[in-house]
């Protein structure tokens, strides 16, 4: 879809703690489209690395499995 719709499921999780625990889990960045995707969100791959590297890595660990580096964690370089 968007970059907005990126964002808008992001705000979403920081929001919602049942889907930021699912995000938690997620291995990588097919799970976290389809967890998005499950609560009406669609959006690329490339959108959520996009959207994920605009915000400070301690705002995304909050919303997707802290403790590991969340950019290599969703998309390894």
């Amino acid at each position: 879809m968007s970059q907005t719709s990126v964002a808008e499921f992001l705000t979403a999780a920081k929001q919602d703690e049942g889907l930021r625990q699912k995000l938690q889990t997620a291995m990588d960045a097919k799970s976290c489209i389809d967890i998005a995707e499950d609560v009406g969100y669609d959006f690329t791959a490339e959108e959520l690395e996009a959207e994920l590297n605009k915000m400070p890595e301690e705002e995304v660990a909050g919303i997707i499995n802290p403790g590991i580096s969340p950019r290599r964690h969703i998309e390894p370089r």
